[in-house]
């Protein structure tokens, strides 16, 4: 049995007196990311823009500490959005990691105050290379705004932190920057939720935009009936099913209608003629079908729409291919 930490009542005390803090933080955020959101140089942004959209190469995104945390979110974004990109640790790049670095790149460099040491010192090799360089920063007129062929001010002066120390506000401000650039990139290279799954095969959007019928259909262990077949026939089929629906099928193999399990128990009770009573009797003559190239998106969206639990996979012809159960998807 988990122990709740029973805190002293001072300390309840201070938690209470301070829990407005927090309220503060926020507010605190939420105007610096407002601010920037009036004040921003769309000019800068544009170049910015047209910088990452023409490279051919990759974004290669350069910072360290929160500042490389930071960059490290935004390089995943880019990445994952369209935009080639790649991070690169400053004291890494010292040591080798700058052949990395290829003429087709452009470099975003992420510092709050601009004058980060580690990254100061990569300008001179970074010079040599040639690579367009966006800087992310607070203070355009430092080291690396000079040196930068655009600048974006990260436009915090004041942390959130109450000795104006701890990266918070900046940090926050930061993130929002790259999610702004990730974003309107996405718009300039019209990247869809198609191309997203890509990035994200194993993820939720991925499977249900990059799974299709025919990946996921039942084609075993489904009982397949003829519209003549005989209730006590139908029931040893249905008996050793993977699943609570037989399909009713056509001499050329196309589906004329399906039968329930609860339908066939009905018709067990209400009848001993289990020799005369057809499939053709009993069975659904309303049913709906998928195509085998139909995604699982949309596959869900006639499951939801139709307040359906089960879909007949059929090929072009309408022949019967499989079969599709919602609590097996």
């Amino acid at each position: 049995m988990s122990k709740v930490l029973e805190l002293p009542s001072g300390n309840q005390a201070e938690i209470a007196a301070v829990v407005d803090d927090i309220g503060e933080t926020f507010l605190h955020q939420a105007e610096a990311l407002s601010r920037l959101a009036r004040n921003y140089d769309s000019e800068d942004y544009r170049q910015a823009l047209r910088l990452m959209l023409e490279s051919s190469g990759h974004i290669v995104v350069i910072g360290i500490g929160k500042s490389g945390h930071v960059g490290r979110k935004i390089s995943a974004t880019l990445a994952s959005t369209g935009t080639p990109s790649f991070f690169l640790h400053p004291a890494e790049a010292f040591h080798g990691d700058l052949g990395m670095v290829t003429s087709q790149d452009v470099i975003m460099l992420v510092s709050n105050s601009g004058e980060t040491a580690e990254i100061v010192q990569l300008v001179p090799s970074l010079n040599a290379f040639g690579n367009p360089v966006i800087a992310v920063t607070s203070n355009p007129n430092s080291t690396l705004g000079r040196y930068a062929d655009v600048s974006l001010d990260i436009g915090v002066r004041e942390e959130s932190c109450p000795n104006n120390l701890v990266p918070t506000t900046s940090t926050t401000v930061t993130v929002s920057i790259g999610d702004a650039l990730s974003v309107a990139l996405m718009n300039l290279r019209h990247f869809q939720a198609t191309d997203f799954a890509k990035y994200h095969p194993g993820g939720t959007l991925g499977r249900r935009l990059l799974s299709h019928a025919e990946d996921l259909m039942m084609n075993t262990g489904v009982a397949c009936l003829s519209s003549d077949e005989v209730l006590l026939d139908m029931a040893a089929e249905m008996a050793g099913a993977r699943t609570n629906i037989a399909v009713v099928l056509d001499g050329d193999g196309k589906p004329i209608g399906v039968v329930t399990q609860e339908q066939l128990a009905v018709a067990l009770r209400v009848t001993r003629r289990l020799h005369d009573v057809k499939a053709s009797t009993i069975m659904h003559t309303e049913f709906m079908s998928v195509r085998p190239n139909d995604t699982l998106e949309h596959i869900l969206n006639v499951f939801s729409e139709n307040s359906i639990s089960s879909l007949l996979v059929v090929d072009s012809e309408g022949r019967y291919l499989g079969l599709l159960e919602e609590d097996f998807l």
